[in-house]
């Protein structure tokens, strides 16, 4: 049995290229893994960096989604803490109608980038607090029973998008058991 294999594309802005020079790259990365048999490609959510174009991930993977056919394509991953659940459920709940069968959510509790960036996105610094509640939260917006009455993702409810867990601590470990 052939190992499953995946690529992390940071959508890399080379030196003298431009962001649509690396966006175009993702591309034709993807294509070359789908071409070769990998299984997926994932793409990671990074603010205010100057050689990284992948920070709006979901649109990222749109793009790829439409210039690809069959390869399985992920966040490695979605910052939670940067966004609100039910936005993400909503945007990968798209993603995954657009595309069955092919869209993963990896999820991280980092803010991706540094506290300058983090007050500029408005991002609540103890929002990392609450990450536990809010997979839950999110994965109610993806299944078929919202945990927050009278609220529902559309698209997104009974999509059922696998959840992947970012983590190197025990904490992640457990969190993604």
């Amino acid at each position: 049995m052939a190992l499953p294999l995946a690529i992390l594309d940071l959508a890399i802005i080379g030196s003298g290229d431009s962001v649509s020079d690396g966006l175009n790259a993702c591309v034709e990365v993807a294509k070359a893994a789908e071409a070769n048999g990998f299984n997926r490609v994932w793409y990671a959510e990074h603010h205010n960096m100057d050689a990284i174009a992948s920070s709006a991930t979901a649109v990222l993977i749109a793009h790829i989604a439409a210039n690809t056919t069959s390869i399985r394509l992920g966040s490695g991953g979605i910052m939670l803490p940067n966004h609100s659940p039910l936005t993400i459920a909503e945007q990968f709940g798209t993603l995954a109608t657009l595309h069955p069968g092919r869209i993963d959510l990896g999820l991280g509790r980092a803010p991706g980038t540094d506290q300058v960036t983090v007050q500029a996105m408005r991002r609540d610094p103890r929002a990392s607090e609450h990450f536990p509640q809010d997979v839950l939260e999110l994965q109610g917006y993806l299944g078929d029973v919202t945990r927050v009455p009278g609220v529902n993702a559309t698209p997104g409810r009974g999509t059922h998008v696998p959840i992947y867990i970012l983590g190197s601590s025990l904490f992640g470990a457990e969190l993604a058991a």
